[in-house]
């Protein structure tokens, strides 16, 4: 396949979608899609009306933006309105609410936070600001970390001393494991990262299948890329088979790159602990700069509040990220929370389940309300 087009055909949709009714003829299946990419392509797409109603896909935890917890917002914010400092961010991060309200309106402040599209361009403008110091939001799963990686060796090179980074980078393998854990939860299989899975392969995900018992099918993002991924993981089933498949093969190598990698191990060290919004504590989920690179770590150069805040107590994004409840059933989904209004982080990124869900899903709020069920 070379064109978009060829990724969304209504024969190929419609041919999978009969093989897949007949493979889950008689059970039901719950399978979780980890990327919040997926659950956008779910629902602009309208797949959950396509499939089987025995078959139920669950959002995960893979949104980067979603689990960061409130205190570290208030710590970039409280970073953000430090007179000397430019803070720069990703766009997603600017509305993410703190306990103390978001980046856009540290900026009505009077703080100098600035979006920019790679840490690159955050580097650039420290070297264009030498008399100001420069700090960069650094966030995303091991797909995003690879450019801070990069960046930090260009610093180094360049011999940039006004810039640091202020580094919330999160692994996949352990919130999985936590959702794997979890008592409030039974799945029958997962859709497994595509992005994450171009960097770190598939070897990662091998505990899955071997330790709990799992399928796992790496899916792209294109409609049929979910139909085929949903597709396989019922022919594993069904054939007795559980290991990690690749559907992604035309962008992710089992192997996954082993440059970045090798990069990421050289800039970056695990976290003893990480904070996850809706997870709690999660043992080595998270990355800090190598302390080879330390002069460009932001939580050692500047005495960071680092205070613990608790999640509004009407948002119930922990449960979402979680897939123990659908958006709508959160009770502030659609009315107090929106994407103008978000209370939680799941409504704010492009890769939100909330978000998803409020654009292309309201349906299923409306069906559930007709059916008398929560919502």
């Amino acid at each position: 396949m070379k064109f978009v087009d060829e990724f969304r055909d209504p024969a190929a949709a419609r041919a999978l979608v009969k093989s897949i009714a007949e493979l889950a003829a008689g059970d039901a299946f719950k399978f979780m899609e980890v990327c919040g990419g997926h659950t956008h392509t779910i629902y602009r797409h309208g797949i959950e009306h396509l499939l089987p109603e025995s078959i139920e896909l669950i959002h995960g935890p893979g949104c980067p933006v979603c689990v960061i917890p409130m205190g570290r917002v208030d710590d970039a914010i409280w970073l953000a309105e430090r007179p000397d400092i430019i803070f720069t961010t990703f766009g997603d991060m600017m509305r993410v609410p703190g306990s103390v309200g978001n980046l856009v309106e540290g900026r009505a402040r009077g703080a100098d936070v600035r979006f920019v599209y790679s840490p690159l361009d955050a580097l650039k403008v420290a070297i264009d600001n030498p008399d100001r110091h420069v700090v960069f939001f650094a966030v995303g799963f091991e797909t995003t970390a690879p450019s801070t990686a990069v960046t930090l060796v260009r610093a180094r090179a360049l011999g940039v001393r006004n810039f640091s980074v202020f580094c919330n980078h999160v692994t996949i393998v352990p919130p999985i494991k936590a959702i794997l854990e979890s008592p409030d939860l039974r799945l029958d299989g997962f859709l497994g990262p595509g992005h994450v899975s171009t960097v770190v392969g598939l070897r990662p995900y091998r505990f899955v299948a071997e330790t709990y018992g799992q399928p796992m099918v790496v899916a792209g993002f294109e409609p049929l890329d979910i139909l085929a991924s949903v597709h396989m993981l019922l022919r594993q089933i069904r054939e007795r088979r559980c290991v990690v498949e690749n559907q992604y093969t035309r962008v992710v190598r089992p192997e996954g790159n082993p440059q970045a990698l090798k990069l990421m191990a050289a800039t970056f060290e695990l976290r003893p602990h990480f904070e996850w919004r809706g997870l709690g504590f999660i043992s080595q989920s998270a990355l800090k700069i190598h302390r080879n690179y330390s002069e460009f770590d932001a939580e050692l150069k500047f005495d960071l509040p680092a205070i613990r805040v608790a999640d509004p107590k009407a948002c119930q994004c922990g449960e979402v990220l979680k897939g123990v409840i659908k958006p709508w059933e959160c009770k502030v989904f659609g009315t107090a929370c929106t994407p103008e209004t978000p209370v939680g982080t799941c409504m704010v990124s492009a890769e939100g389940a909330c978000a998803a869900y409020y654009n292309f899903g309201r349906l299923h709020r409306e069906t559930a309300q007709l059916l008398g069920q929560p919502g």
